[in-house]
């Protein structure tokens, strides 16, 4: 008989673990495969972006898919105590561009291993290679798991922190969906969010583009109507079958529910290559230019404005040939150059598929879940934590900011339920 048991030993699992543990209770960790904190060791590029150090509201910001729901956790464990947390154990941090925390060493193993033996230090029972069929319950209250192999563990609470089902190569597999089902709860849709977009666009057919990536530029989603839904200013990346890189993939959930409103027709983004200024601005520094060197090719007066591949390719858009000079372009082309540097616009007909996502989007109604305990309002001594929840955010840190700190309650509280 145990006090709490935990399910999942992926980042708001472990914490879930070292939470209830560090109240003295009896705490048994089962994960299906043969390592913890697979996530976490290939999380940040494998140098695990433990949290984020930008204030709250911010946070939340970051957190499209019901960010707002973490202020009532955030008041009991927040992101400064995830930091404080993991420089007690040990791990020196740092802070990176827009308050993105990583270990100094760079190392996520770092990470991984001082969680692992924080668990050790408080006598937390590791289960590997362990799946869980189904948990165990009455009509009042959970009472334990059921093992893969017919093996029945009882216990007083049960963690369910089994991811969802983006990253499935770490063992996030939807298992904990239907178990959420049965004990009367309600999963949301789920769909691939922080995914790269798909297009069909002869051009991207055709690989011309593939592999250029654009620093800083503005893209956006756009509605119906050509107004823009969302806009990140950030860098992307054209593929052999779409768009990708953290411009995209910030964008790519909107996409997705703009195609749930539009019945699965195609959404166009617009890249806009020079945000720092409007389309008459734009226009009015390409002309300088050339009246500054009325008799040098085009291409050569307007080097460096961008990439030099993405100039050679919006020139040919606007019909301009590369080599002729400049004294005799007509201003109609310049402004139609202009007006594709600024809002050159992509079809996209879809997103990667869920596993191939770094982030599930839907999961657990959070409606369900009391927010200070991340208790279940529907089963008594049950708890959810970290992605398997309907909270999704841009990657960043945040995404694991959430995991953790809804982990840490969750084990907190289980351990207080068990008496």
């Amino acid at each position: 008989m145990y006090d709490v048991i935990v399910i999942g030993g992926g980042p708001s699992g472990l914490m879930a673990a070292a939470a209830a543990g560090a109240e003295k209770k009896k705490v048994l960790l089962i994960e299906k495969g043969s390592k913890l904190g697979k996530k976490l060791a290939i999380s940040g590029g494998g140098r695990c972006n433990v949290t984020n150090r930008l204030p709250q509201e911010e946070i939340v910001k970051n957190i499209p898919g019901n960010g707002r729901f973490l202020f009532s956790p955030f008041s009991v464990f927040n992101n400064e105590d995830i930091i404080a947390f993991f420089e007690n154990l040990g791990v020196a941090l740092k802070e990176e561009d827009h308050g993105r925390m990583f270990p100094v060493s760079n190392k996520a193993m770092d990470v991984v291993n001082a969680l692992l033996d924080e668990l050790k230090r408080l006598n937390v029972e590791i289960k590997l290679n362990s799946p869980v069929a189904k948990l165990l319950m009455n009509d009042e209250k959970i009472i334990g798991v059921r093992l893969a192999d017919g093996e029945e563990i009882v216990a007083s609470s049960v963690v369910v922190a089994v991811g969802g089902k983006a990253v499935p190569q770490t063992g996030s597999t939807g298992d904990g969906y239907p178990w959420a089902e049965k004990a009367g709860h309600t999963v949301t849709d789920l769909y691939p969010t922080e995914v790269p977009l798909l297009s069909n666009e002869p051009f991207i057919k055709s690989k011309e583009l593939q592999g250029l990536a654009l620093r800083d530029v503005a893209v956006s989603v756009l509605k119906k109507n050509g107004k823009p839904i969302i806009t990140h200013q950030m860098d992307m990346l054209f593929t052999h079958f779409g768009l990708s890189g953290p411009a995209i993939l910030r964008c790519s959930q909107f996409v997705v529910k703009e195609q749930k409103k539009n019945g699965g027709q195609l959404v166009q983004i617009r890249i806009d290559s020079l945000p720092d200024q409007n389309e008459e601005q734009t226009f009015q520094s390409l002309l300088s230019a050339i009246k500054e060197d009325p008799k040098k090719a085009v291409k050569n007066v307007w080097k460096g404005i961008v990439p030099e591949r993405w100039l050679l390719f919006l020139l040919q858009r606007a019909s301009i040939q590369e080599s002729e000079d400049g004294q005799n372009l007509a201003h109609d082309k310049i402004r139609d150059l202009a007006h594709q540097l600024k809002q050159f616009t992509v079809n996209v007909y879809g997103t990667q598929p869920l596993d191939k996502a770094f982030v599930t989007g839907g999961g657990v109604s959070i409606k369900e879940i009391e927010p200070k305990t991340m208790a279940s309002k529907k089963k008594a001594g049950l708890y959810f934590c970290g992605e398997i929840l309907d909270i999704h955010g841009y990657t960043g840190g945040y995404n694991i900011t959430s995991a953790l700190v809804t982990g840490k309650i969750a084990g907190m509280s289980a351990a207080g339920f068990s008496g």
